[in-house]
């Protein structure tokens, strides 16, 4: 169970700047927390996967409401 969870509203942005903000926001995390991003760029489908992939994070959930998607992200 994560220790704590914090919301990355990143609507409105563009590639590659929702990842970017993503990178920063996990940063001072612990190992094991989570985070839950908002999205509404049609990149971020590709660019969220491949970045927790390529930064050793694990992808928990991924469901869209409409244009925006949410990502649950748990820092690896």
């Amino acid at each position: 169970m994560p220790s704590m969870r914090e919301t990355l509203d990143a609507t409105g942005l563009l590639c590659p700047l929702p990842v970017l903000k993503l990178r920063k926001r996990l940063k001072p995390l612990n190992s094991g927390d989570e985070i839950d991003v908002l999205t509404d760029d049609p990149a971020a489908v590709i660019d969220v996967p491949h970045f927790c992939t390529e930064a050793g994070h694990i992808l928990v959930h991924s469901d869209a409401d409409g244009d925006v998607a949410r990502w649950r992200v748990r820092k690896g």
